[in-house]
């Protein structure tokens, strides 16, 4: 079977993304190359083997199109309430708590968050089909 091991988003600043993800999810440089032409720079941290990596393309002084093909990362936590006020103290600017429970049966709990580049970030409640 195959192992998810990474997902690369493209970003703008450098250092800017980098107090973002550690502040929000407390994910580290893992693993940095500098290139001619652009510098990956894997994040991650010890609840998961699972890394984030940022592409950063020398010369690039636009901000990227995120597009309307991107969806969301998913992060989960085990105290939703604490994130999301963490969050709001932080100055990320969480969106609001949903409880997702179509037809009354409750199937996730979680808030979203932007990062600097505009990526939607979904921060989900431990339980069920979400560990």
């Amino acid at each position: 079977m195959a192992k998810q091991i990474h997902s690369m988003i493209r970003v703008l600043d450098e250092d800017r993304s980098l107090k973002f993800y550690d502040k929000a999810f407390g994910l580290k440089v893992a693993d940095r190359f500098d290139f001619d032409d652009f510098t990956l720079v894997y994040l991650s941290n010890p609840e998961s083997e699972f890394e984030l990596e940022l592409t950063i393309n020398k010369g690039q002084s636009e901000p990227y199109d995120v597009g309307n093909g991107y969806g969301h990362l998913a992060v989960s936590v085990d105290d939703l309430d604490t994130e999301h006020a963490r969050f709001e103290v932080e100055g990320l600017a969480p969106r609001k708590l949903v409880e997702f429970a179509p037809g009354g049966e409750r199937i996730a709990r979680f808030f979203f968050v932007a990062d600097p580049d505009g990526y939607q970030i979904e921060v989900l409640e431990r339980g069920g089909r979400f560990k």
